[in-house]
């Protein structure tokens, strides 16, 4: 009988063991007392508990929290009365201070939020509340950080989640909103405009200056080709009155050397003034030593001019006769 109340008692004290080893999961930390009064804080690992003494008073998670806390009524400094919704980012950075330092944490915050936020919009206008978005943010974190150091509390964040005027702020700013673009879509096409002329008169003015020098190049070109054409004929002038000349000089040399007598000249006096004879002019003076061929010249155009009055008269009758 012994035997297994030794055995009974030995499982008991296993089991007692067993129930009272803690295991502790990373970011979290447990609250211990012992007798009722603060003992020590478990950190991550493994943790034994002493049976009947200790117990764990909080488990706190050590992770960043985040609480989104509804609309909060508040009034600017101009008197107008609007709804802001914010969400704070909290850690535990003391599981002891967390658990005996405030009866509702997140109820404090709330409050306490509530609180410095009224502060805070109390002294903004409409205006400035609606764009000073940093600037309350930045004001909640350092006032809320501050009141709940004494709470194991750090606040990382404050963010303005939304600002709600009311109904007639909110016609009243749209008709605003609305008149402003109406404003500036005026200004940019009024903008537009003006650029578009100026880009239209410069365009007008470049063409101008492009086809006056278009003209310009054109009309120099063409006188730079007269010119040239001008210079060529005179050239080829000159070319050919040269080759004349030489011509005439060479034929004098020829005749020079070949010894002509006075019958070869004869003869060449007399082809040239065949040629004059057969021009049109009426009067011609002839030099004195040239008479006798000038009045052999006459007979034979006289008797030329006889022939071809014979033949036709020959033809005339030939065709009479036909």
């Amino acid at each position: 009988m012994g035997y297994f109340v030794l055995i009974g008692l030995a499982i008991f004290a296993l089991l007692l063991v067993i129930l009272n080893i803690k295991i502790v999961p990373q970011s979290n930390a447990y609250v211990i007392e012992r007798l009722g009064a603060y003992d020590s804080t478990w950190e991550t690992g493994l943790h034994f508990k002493v049976p009947l003494l200790d117990r764990v008073a909080k488990k706190v998670t050590l992770k960043e929290l985040v609480v989104d806390f509804p609309p909060q009524p508040v009034i600017t400094k101009d008197n107008v009365t609007m709804k802001i919704d914010t969400v704070v980012y909290y850690q535990i950075t003391d599981a002891k201070l967390y658990t005996y330092g405030v009866s509702q944490p997140i109820v404090a915050i709330e409050n306490l939020t509530a609180t410095t936020l009224r502060n805070i919009i109390g002294q903004l206008e409409l205006d400035e509340t609606l764009t000073s978005r940093d600037l309350i943010n930045t004001q909640m974190r350092s006032i809320l950080d501050e009141a709940t150091d004494p709470w194991g509390i750090k606040v990382n964040r404050v963010e303005v989640k939304n600002i709600l005027p009311p109904k007639d702020i909110q016609e009243a700013m749209e008709k605003q909103m609305r008149a402003e673009r109406e404003r500036r879509e005026s200004i940019l096409r009024a903008e537009g405009e003006k650029r578009a002329a100026i880009l239209t008169a410069e365009g007008r003015k470049e063409a101008v200056i492009l086809n006056a020098e278009a003209d310009k190049r054109s009309a120099i070109l063409k006188a730079e080709a007269r010119r040239e054409a001008q210079i060529r004929e005179a050239e080829g002038e000159a070319e050919a009155i040269l080759k004349v000349q030489q011509a005439t000089a060479q034929g004098l040399e020829m005749i020079k050397k070949a010894g002509a007598d006075q019958a070869v000249l004869t003869i060449k006096s007399f082809e040239a003034l065949a040629k004059v004879a057969n021009g049109n002019a009426t009067k011609l003076i002839i030099p004195s030593e040239l008479g006798g061929v000038a009045n052999l010249v006459a007979s034979i155009s006289e008797v030329s001019n006889f022939n071809k009055e014979a033949n036709a008269g020959l033809a005339a009758d030939d065709s009479i006769e036909a």
